[in-house]
This record gives structure tokens, sequence and C-alpha cells, in this order.
């Protein structure tokens, strides 16, 4: 009988398999996932679902065509300077200090024109304005 006790290798994991593994999981991963690009810039033009409401006669409506062509109240404008287009917003406004104004402007519309009744409705001190929008129906949708 021995009793003497054996000497013993001291115990120790080996982490170079479960390494590997992590490795491998890692490219996997990275491999499988889809990667989203949400740096783009998406832009929805305004539409409308609700009923249309009928329109006061005190607004004034202004419209412009693709083209930049301004409309007031229905009238074409002589040229798109922006005295005319002051002059046209006062004589439509009558006696009304401060009128709604509606713009409606075509999809392709240039954004200057849309900038230019802005600022003539705010020289002449009209602030209440608003963008027309489009029915669309729900089939549409």
């Amino acid at each position: 009988m021995n009793l003497r006790p054996e000497p013993r290798e001291p115990v120790d994991i080996n982490l170079t398999p479960l390494i590997d593994v992590v490795f491998l999981l890692l490219i996997f991963f990275m491999v499988s996932t889809t990667f989203n690009r949400d740096s783009e810039l998406s832009i929805e033009l305004p539409t409308a679902t609700a009923e249309a409401q009928e329109r006061k006669p005190e607004s004034i409506e202004v419209a412009i065509d693709a083209q930049g062509r301004f409309y007031v109240n229905g009238r074409q404008l002589l040229n798109t300077q922006p005295k005319t287009l002051r002059e046209a917003l006062r004589s439509a406004a009558g006696d009304n200090e401060s009128p709604p104004v509606i713009i409606s402007a075509d999809a392709k519309t240039p954004h200057q024109a849309v900038v230019q009744i802005m600022d003539a409705a705010r020289e002449l001190g009209f602030v209440r304005l608003t963008f027309a929008t489009r029915l669309v129906p729900a089939s549409e949708q």
C-alpha cells in the first residue's frame, strides 16, 4: 500500500477553443446582420383625410402654379415682383386688417415663390397663413 500522495498537475482551463467559438459567433452575427441606412432624408408632402371645409369669403387664396406664377383669389398677377404681390394682397384684403391667407402651391412650384408670398404677407401684417392640401381618399393611401 502506497500512502504517499501522488504529485498532481495543476488544473488549468484551456481558453483557446472558447476564444475561437466566441470569434466565430461574432463573425456570424456581423455577416448575418442587415444595416439600415437611416441617413437619407425623406420628405412627405402634406395630405388631408378629413372632409374639405368651406372657405370663408374674407380669406385670401394665393395659388402658385408649377412655373411660379401667382394667382390671388383666382386672378393671375401681371408679374412675380414682390411689389405687385403686395398690392394684390392689400387690395384683396379690403378693409380686413389681418385676413387669413391660404397658400395653394403646385408640387413642382419653386420654393422661392412660396417664401416670396410669406414675405409679402408678413410685410403687410398678415400673420394667419395656411397651406392648402389635397384630399386623398382612403383607398389611395
